[in-house]
């Protein structure tokens, strides 16, 4: 394109926005350039780390958190794209599942920044200054989790047969198998943890549940012709992300908590209180994305394969 057709073409785009050419031109004489620190807004990111204990490794855990954050929010900008898409392919569904199977590949392999960077006194004196705060609380995985499938296959094991599938959201965010990190379902009392989670989560996460309803990753493959469902590689892609999520991801979290919480019933609860070993091993709880791709041996060997 030569310049008087670039000229032409920018004068058009701005006639459509309404924008009169002339000053968006005007304007450029006096704009800065771009640098890399300023797009990236490099001095915010990095004045985001404010440790609570004097503690050198606090600040490994707080930035690895952070990044965690940072590829969640990857992740749903990924789902994004095939929930609210139109007119969904094979291979669309299939390029944006491996995307976030990267990210998450990603994480499970950061765990070692977890398991082998962080020294296990300084973690076992910081960690009581963050009580109750817990990882627990990502808003954003447990939205990745309702942007993934039902909402029965988020149901807790234990209510997942008898509970009414019809029934309102509300009632399916009481009995989602994360309450029981902070429930007891005896007395019905909630600790302090879930408390503070749900005062600043329950009514976005019950709107977003009822958004993604119709919308979310199983139900769009569910949605799709026979032709598309078939395919093999559509098929492998999406058996690899529940697996990656909800066993590899899964255990590499529960092998690292392990290492600085013990590994039998008797040592340390996690900071928010909660029985992290029921709670995180994938064979409790059996939370898989789409069951209708797996076989029954494997459901029932879920997380031990």
């Amino acid at each position: 394109m030569n310049r008087e057709e670039l000229l032409k073409a920018i004068e058009e785009k701005y006639d459509k926005l309404g924008v009169p050419v002339d000053a968006m031109l005007e304007g450029l004489l006096w704009s800065k350039p771009i640098t890399y620190w300023d797009y990236i807004q490099t001095d915010a990111l990095l004045g985001l780390q404010i440790p609570r204990t004097t503690e050198p490794d606090e600040m490994v855990f707080i930035m690895y958190h952070q990044v965690n954050e940072l590829l969640f929010k990857m992740i749903l900008w990924e789902i994004n794209q095939v929930a609210n898409g139109i007119e969904i392919t094979a291979d669309k569904f299939t390029n944006h599942l491996m995307r976030i199977s990267r990210y998450f590949d990603v994480l499970c392999s950061s765990f070692q920044v977890m398991g082998e960077g962080m020294d296990v006194e300084q973690y076992l004196k910081f960690r009581n200054t963050l009580t109750p705060a817990s990882g627990f609380q990502s808003a954003q995985y447990r939205k990745i989790e309702f942007a993934s499938t039902e909402l029965i296959n988020l149901i807790d094991i234990r209510f997942r047969e008898s509970i009414d599938r019809n029934s309102s959201f509300k009632n399916a965010y009481e009995h989602l198998y994360w309450q029981a990190a902070g429930k007891n379902y005896t007395t019905g009392q909630k600790t302090t943890l879930l408390k503070l989670f749900e005062r600043k989560y329950m009514g976005e996460f019950i709107e977003f549940m009822e958004d993604y309803n119709d919308i979310n990753l199983s139900r769009k493959f569910k949605q799709l012709p026979k032709e598309i469902q078939d395919n093999e590689e559509l098929i492998k892609a999406m058996r690899h992300y529940d697996y990656t999520v909800n066993v590899k991801w899964v255990m590499a979290h529960y092998n690292a908590a392990g290492k600085y919480l013990g590994g039998n019933e008797s040592d340390l609860d996690a900071t928010g209180g909660s029985n992290w070993r029921k709670y995180l091993h994938p064979k409790y709880q059996k939370r898989i994305f789409f069951p209708y791709l797996w076989s029954t041996e494997e459901i029932e060997n879920w997380g031990n394969f």
